[in-house]
């Protein structure tokens, strides 16, 4: 399963539908993020809860045992591609950089996408939190 940083803001700003992404993580199974969605996250959470913020992460990240992936050019070669099909502006799905960069992981890894809103259910991504249920 690879995760978007929307999950990993839900649960660290205790976001009513935690729960669920907090469930999904402990799911078995191999977890994985993007370097592109850590760098994302880690700045969200800090600017928002300072450092304290920055160590509930990486606790979190540790306790889940996600590993993180480096951004590689074959990476960058399907999150363009992505942002020409699915792209803000472009697409109803309006995906970012770091949209496009969890998109990209989970494509090269063939995974679903442990994310919260409504942006990825318009791809062709399959959801994590459908395929744990």
């Amino acid at each position: 399963m690879v995760i978007d940083s929307s999950a990993f803001l839900t649960i660290l700003f205790g976001e009513s539908d935690a729960g669920d992404f907090i469930d999904a993580l402990a799911c078995p199974g191999r977890k994985y993020m993007s370097s592109v969605n850590k760098l994302e996250v880690s700045i969200v959470v800090e600017s928002r809860k300072g450092e304290a913020g920055c160590a509930a992460l990486t606790k979190l990240l540790a306790t889940a045992e996600v590993e993180t992936i480096p951004f590689d050019s074959g990476q960058a070669e399907i999150a363009m591609a992505a942002w020409r099909r699915f792209g803000k502006g472009r697409h109803p799905a309006g995906l970012n950089l770091g949209d496009c960069a969890a998109y990209a992981l989970a494509s090269t890894l063939n995974d679903s996408l442990l994310y919260k809103g409504g942006d990825f259910s318009k791809t062709d991504v399959a959801s994590a939190l459908v395929s744990n249920r």
